[in-house]
C-alpha cells in the first residue's frame, strides 16, 4: 500500500537563507509530514513506503524540503521527476520556491557568521549568484513563490500558516521567540520577558559555546533556585492570557523572552514555554533571534557573584 494519491504534497525549494527550515517547521506545527533533504533517488521509495503501524501519518500532507544541497540535485531532473510522478502515478504535488534578494541574503550570512553552502572559501555573494542560477529551473515552475526579502521569521511563518493551516484558525497565531536585550528588543512583541534574573551559563567555560538547547546546559538553568517557581507562574500566566487574546480577536500573539545575549537562558526557556503550550493544545512557531551569534564577554557584562 502506497500513499493515497490524492494527499498533498509539497516540495520546498528556493535560495538558502531565504527561509526554508522556517517553513517546514510551521508545516510541522500544523500537522503536516516533514522531510528535509531526501536524496532525490529515495523520492520513489518514500512515497511507496507504509506508515508504521498504528501511526497516522499516512492521512497527513506531505512536505519535502530541497535545495542545492540535497544529494543528487539537479534542478531539470527535478522538474521531470514531479511531472512524471504527477501525470503518470496522479501525485498532487505543489511546488513553493523561496526566494530573497542578493543583498539581503548576503546580510544574513554575515549577521549569523555563516557559510554560504556553494561558497565555502569564498564570499557569500559568489555562493548566492551560482545557487540562484542552479535553482531557476525551479522558480519557473513552482505555482508558489514567496519573496521573504522584507520578511521576518515570524512573518514568513504567519504567511504560511494562513496559506496551508486548511482552515482558518480559532485562536491566534502564536509566536515564540528568544532574543538577547544586548542587540535589542523585538518590536513586533505582544509579551516581552527578561531571564537575566536566572544564573548565566555564559560564565561556565564548558557550558558558553553551547546554547539552551543542549541538556548540560538546560541543567544548569533549571538547577537555579528561582528557576523552578519562577517558571510555574510565568507558565501559569501565560495560559491564561492567551484564552483571553483569543476572546478579544487578536490574529497574532509573539512570546519574547530575553536574556543578556540570546543563546542560553532565553532559548532554553523559550523552548519550554512552547512545549507546555503544545501540550495545552496550541501551535506555536519558535523562533531564535540571537541562537547563532557568537559569545562575547563584552555583550554579557560583567560576570556576576555565583
Amino acid at each position: 500500500m502506497s500513499r493515497h494519491r490524492s494527499q498533498p504534497i509539497l516540495l520546498v525549494t528556493g535560495m538558502s537563507g531565504a527561509g526554508k527550515s522556517t517553513v517546514l517547521r510551521t508545516l510541522e506545527d500544523l500537522g503536516w509530514e516533514v522531510v528535509d533533504n531526501l536524496p532525490l533517488l529515495l523520492l520513489n521509495r518514500l512515497l511507496d513506503t507504509e506508515p508504521a503501524e498504528g501511526a497516522d501519518g499516512d492521512d497527513r500532507p506531505l512536505a519535502i524540503g530541497i535545495g542545492a544541497r540535497t544529494r543528487g540535485f539537479d534542478a531539470d531532473s527535478i522538474v521531470r521527476r514531479i511531472k512524471k510522478l504527477r501525470d503518470d502515478r496522479g501525485y498532487d504535488i505543489g511546488t513553493l520556491y523561496l526566494d530573497c534578494s542578493g543583498a539581503e541574503l548576503a546580510r544574513r550570512y554575515n549577521e549569523t557568521r555563516r557559510r554560504h553552502p556553494l561558497a565555502q572559501d569564498r564570499p557569500a555573494g559568489q555562493g548566492i549568484t551560482r545557487e540562484r542560477e542552479l535553482l531557476e529551473p525551479l522558480r519557473r515552475w513552482a505555482n508558489r513563490l514567496i519573496d521573504t526579502t522584507a520578511l521576518t521569521a515570524n512573518d514568513l511563518a504567519q504567511n504560511i500558516r494562513e496559506a496551508f493551516s486548511g482552515e482558518r484558525p480559532s485562536g491566534p497565531v502564536l509566536s515564540v521567540m528568544s532574543f538577547g536585550f544586548a542587540r535589542g528588543v523585538p518590536a513586533n512583541a505582544d509579551l516581552v520577558l527578561d531571564m537575566r534574573f536566572l544564573r548565566n551559563p555564559h560564565w561556565v567555560d564548558a557550558l558558553r559555546p553551547g546554547t539552551g538547547r543542549d541538556a548540560d546546559v538546560a541543567a544548569y538553568i533549571a538547577d537555579d533556585p528561582a528557576y523552578a517557581d519562577a517558571l510555574e507562574r510565568i507558565e501559569g500566566l501565560i495560559l491564561t492570557l492567551l484564552p483571553r487574546y483569543a476572546a478579544e480577536g487578536k490574529s497574532y500573539v509573539t512570546l519574547a523572552f530575553g536574556c543578556t545575549g540570546g543563546r542560553h537562558r532565553s532559548v532554553h526557556v523559550a523552548e519550554r514555554i512552547a512545549g507546555v503550550l503544545r501540550d495545552a493544545g496550541f501551535s506555536p512557531t519558535v523562533t531564535h533571534r540571537d541562537l547563532q551569534t557568537a559569545p562575547q564577554d563584552s555583550l554579557e557584562g560583567p560576570q556576576a557573584a555565583r
